[in-house]
């Protein structure tokens, strides 16, 4: 991957790694796959684990591949369940990456993630320019942060 820009130049992901991750049961993943080509088209450096990840999983995944940002992509109605488990997971080995998450999410459970610590809540009919501008403002909001 060059990090070229399909439109031209270079992509705003250059020299940005991400992991995308299904977590629990759901095996919809036609989404976190999409999303994955939209980001490595933009020049992000996309790592993919897979269905069915457990947080514990996901959070050994984003440690190990030494990645800027999670993703993730959720569409069985266990948000509320799992995503404050990997934020837990992340805190306790004091690993500081924001989180993204993605998929049927209504806006109530949205408000109160991102009131716990996810970085950004994308839904469906989210459009490439969104999925890009949500994954660079939270990597670089995070990077003023530190």
């Amino acid at each position: 991957m060059t990090g070229l820009d399909p439109r031209g130049g270079l992509g705003p992901g250059v020299g940005h790694r991400v992991l995308v991750a299904k977590v629990g049961l759901d095996g919809h993943d036609r989404g976190v796959k999409v999303v994955g080509r939209i980001l490595r088209d933009a020049g992000f450096e996309v790592i993919y684990t897979g269905l069915q990840q457990t947080p514990e999983m996901v959070v050994a995944a984003a440690r190990d591949e030494d990645v800027e940002l999670i993703g993730l992509s959720l569409h069985s109605g266990a948000h509320m369940t799992l995503v404050p488990r990997i934020l837990d997971r992340l805190r306790s080995q004091a690993l500081d990456i924001p989180v993204v998450i993605g998929g049927i999410i209504p806006v109530a459970d949205g408000a109160a993630l991102q009131e716990l610590g996810v970085a950004a809540v994308l839904t469906p009919g989210a459009s490439t320019d969104e999925i890009i501008a949500a994954v660079t403002r939270a990597i670089e909001d995070h990077a003023h942060i530190n």
